[in-house]
């Protein structure tokens, strides 16, 4: 056997230095094939996995729930507009259901906000100290609020790091006072930079406060709503029980019967990772033709062992394919013929 295997290691070698434009069409089939498809799986595979962090960077197994659809004058005014979520739906989903592992009502807001003579338009959301938890967003300096500060609906104020460095541009923002509508408000901590979203919006760009002073100070609100809530589940794997459980509470909490259409809606980021998960796959087949460019061009691209494993396979495949075709081709000719192809 081994006499057989050196044989055939000789004769396969003098094969390939006969045949140098073959072996030298062979190889490049091969280099070009693993090149090709290398670059097609990492670079589908780096785009997943940066569209994956964008979805983490948004919230730790978070789930979005918002009141439903209502029609005035027979128009629908879109979701969101109905007013059928309350704070007790959301201490009822922590009371009730074990997979959340946190939850906070959420009201938004719009403001000027103002420090000495600079001042900077902003976002404003009204959560309660879950916030950090939920979002998976960190202080990078100071700390956030607690439960007191929600219940007492003081006046204190986190602010993202763009906001941050507008206002206070060389100045430590923490301990200072500032004015948002007119109200005056203290700096307690600035949130760790998250950049920009996957629709590429700044994320820093906006401030945390507690709910109830949303409601109370800023809205003025003479009945408290929510605008929505959100909740985090505690893991990937307990998301659908989780969205499920929400579902069927809020449907016997609002009494809806039967066959009657929910008043929320339940969005899960586990959803938007599974869709996400669909078209990078789709947009890794589709990177064949154009993997050279997108290097060229700096796509993110991951190379794991299963990826080079796939496309040696693959692109051997076709190296031999490419070498045998003419070899095969050749041997159906007759001598002549064939030595004249060669």
């Amino acid at each position: 056997m081994k006499m057989n295997l050196a044989a055939i290691l000789r004769v396969a070698v003098r094969a390939l230095n006969r045949n140098k434009l073959r072996t030298a069409l062979t190889m490049l089939g091969i280099i070009i094939g693993v090149g090709a498809v290398i670059a097609m799986v990492s670079i589908g595979q780096g785009a997943q996995a940066m569209v994956q962090d964008q979805i983490n960077g948004m919230g730790s197994n978070m789930m979005m729930i918002m009141p439903g659809n209502i029609f005035f004058g027979g128009a629908s005014l879109g979701a969101g507009a109905a007013s059928t979520l309350t704070e007790e739906d959301v201490q009822a989903m922590v009371r009730e259901i074990p997979t959340i592992a946190a939850a906070s009502p959420v009201v938004r807001a719009s403001g000027q906000f103002v420090f000495g003579n600079q001042n900077w338009f902003a976002q404003i959301q009204g959560a309660n100290e879950k916030f950090p938890l939920i979002r998976n967003w960190n202080v990078e300096r100071g700390e956030f609020f607690t439960d007191l500060d929600v219940r007492s609906a003081d006046r204190v104020v986190v602010l993202g790091k763009t906001v941050a460095d507008k206002l206070f541009a060389g100045i430590d923002p923490v301990g200072q006072m500032i004015r948002i509508r007119n109200l005056p408000f203290r700096v307690i901590g600035v949130l760790a930079p998250k950049g920009q979203s996957m629709v590429g919006q700044d994320q820093d760009d906006t401030a945390v406060v507690p709910y109830t002073t949303v409601q109370k100070k800023l809205l003025a609100q003479q009945i408290p709503s929510i605008h929505q809530a959100m909740l985090s589940s505690v893991s990937a794997q307990a998301s659908a029980v989780t969205e499920k459980q929400v579902s069927e509470l809020l449907r016997q909490r609002h009494k809806i019967q039967p066959g009657q259409t929910d008043d929320f809606l339940v969005r899960s980021l586990t959803d938007v990772a599974q869709a996400s998960a669909q078209v990078t796959t789709l947009m890794t087949v589709l990177l064949g033709s154009i993997a050279a460019i997108s290097l060229m061009l700096g796509w993110p691209t991951l190379v794991s062992a299963l990826s080079v494993l796939i496309s040696f396979a693959f692109a051997t495949a076709i190296g031999i394919f490419f070498g045998y075709y003419p070899a095969h081709k050749a041997a159906a000719l007759d001598p002549i013929d064939a030595l004249r192809y060669e």
